[in-house]
């Protein structure tokens, strides 16, 4: 069969041209990628060459020879490049495959009718082949398009950390430049997330169609999201958050790419806020927590002020000093009243009056007193970021769940004659 092959071979070239003609033709009419990408007499002369290819490749296969695939993948790696969609570059190719044996058929009818039922069993060699080279631009394609991929993330990366760490001054040709090559705007509304630890990987990159553009940059410290807020609401954020299921901590809005950097710092503040790992997740938006974000920022203070204001009760057996904190916590959650502290600890008010008395005399503040009011709740805050700081460093492995508080336990209670 290779025979009458080379016997029809000047026929065939003259059929070849004038298959690749109709379809480049095609090519163009009916697949904008291609039409966009190369002109008429390229994309002609490149199917012209990979039907020749696949003649070759015929031939080499029946005489037990492996097909040669460099030009194939040389295509694959091409269109890759040039950012041709991989199904417009297969399905040519597949389509050049039928019009090739098409082509064969009529040639060989052409020259010696009685000859094509010898020409049947080189199908399933030409398959093969076509399965080979398609095989091969495929590979070199998705290999071109993954590097290309890396890279473009790589680059990303980079402009980010130009923008989150600060390179450069905040209104310098490095974050103009930056803040350009993202797409984000010289002026608008922006704000930056900080997520806590335990939060799951690949967060996509891509502007989302139910809010908020948010670029996520992931490193080994923790992950931080840009996000380009439009004239959406900063607490739409926590929508954009729930899914994660993850503690959270946002910055103010900011109007520069500029205030970036900042912005992040300012995050970072805001999920020390939050509550110790291991409860539910939460979105901490800085401005509504600004005293903890205050206790927050100065951690030497932060320890003075729990030492001198809550030194007595920390110094308590543990479970009375959980009982004593927990419940000034609820007090002060519940601004003050005592009534509604006692539903949310499922014990009398006369109980937790008889706690907060406890805690009055053991701090020597009276809770009756403003002033002394403040340096409680901000030396509690202090407490509870020390111990979510705690928490953090904490291996997960060593991490236990605790065990449900008691209706009533330790010494705080037992002054507790009411019930």
């Amino acid at each position: 069969m290779e025979r009458i092959i080379e016997e029809i071979r000047e026929d065939l070239s003259r059929r070849i041209a004038v298959t690749a003609d109709r379809l480049a033709d095609r090519t163009l009419a009916e697949d904008p990628a291609y039409a966009a990408l190369l002109g008429r007499a390229e994309l002609r002369e490149r199917i012209h060459h990979n039907l020749g290819q696949s003649v070759e490749g015929l031939l080499r296969s029946a005489r037990g020879l492996p097909v040669e695939l460099a030009d194939a993948r040389a295509t694959g790696t091409l269109r890759a490049e040039q950012g041709l969609p991989l199904a417009s570059l297969l399905r040519t190719y597949r389509r050049g495959g039928r019009l090739l044996w098409h082509t064969l058929t009529e040639a060989v009818t052409a020259y010696d009718p009685a000859r094509l039922p010898r020409l049947l069993p080189l199908a399933a060699v030409l398959w093969d082949v076509l399965d080979q080279q398609t095989d091969a631009v495929a590979e070199a394609y998705r290999s071109t398009e993954a590097a290309r991929c890396d890279r473009d993330r790589e680059r990303r990366a980079a402009l980010l950390d130009t923008l989150l760490d600060g390179a450069g001054s905040t209104d310098g040709p490095a974050v103009s430049e930056a803040a350009a090559r993202l797409g984000l705007p010289e002026r608008g509304r922006f704000a930056v997330v900080v997520l806590g630890a335990g939060s799951a990987d690949g967060r996509s990159g891509e502007p989302s169609a139910a809010g908020p553009r948010v670029l996520w940059r992931i490193r080994a410290d923790g992950e931080t999201g840009l996000v380009e807020l439009g004239r959406a609401p900063l607490e739409s954020v926590r929508d954009l958050l729930a899914p994660l299921g993850v503690r959270a901590g946002v910055s103010p809005v900011v109007e520069s790419p500029g205030d970036l950097a900042r912005a992040r710092w300012l995050a970072a503040l805001a999920l020390r806020t939050t509550p110790v790992p291991g409860g539910r997740p939460y979105t901490a938006l800085l401005d509504e927590r600004l005293p903890m974000a205050l206790v927050a920022s100065q951690a030497e203070l932060a320890g003075r002020l729990r030492q001198v204001v809550l030194g007595p009760v920390l110094a308590l057996p543990a479970e009375d000093c959980r009982v004593l904190l927990t419940t000034l916590g609820t007090w002060l959650t519940c601004q003050g009243s005592t009534t509604q502290a006692a539903q949310r600890l499922y014990c009398h008010r006369n109980t937790v009056s008889n706690r907060l008395r406890r805690l009055e005399q053991l701090t020597g503040r009276s809770l009756s007193d403003p002033a002394h009011v403040v340096e409680l709740a901000l030396a509690h805050a202090a407490v509870l970021q020390h111990a979510a700081g705690e928490a953090d460093r904490t291996p997960k492995a060593a991490v236990r769940r605790p065990a449900a508080p008691a209706r009533q336990s330790g010494a705080a209670d037992r002054a507790d004659s009411s019930r």
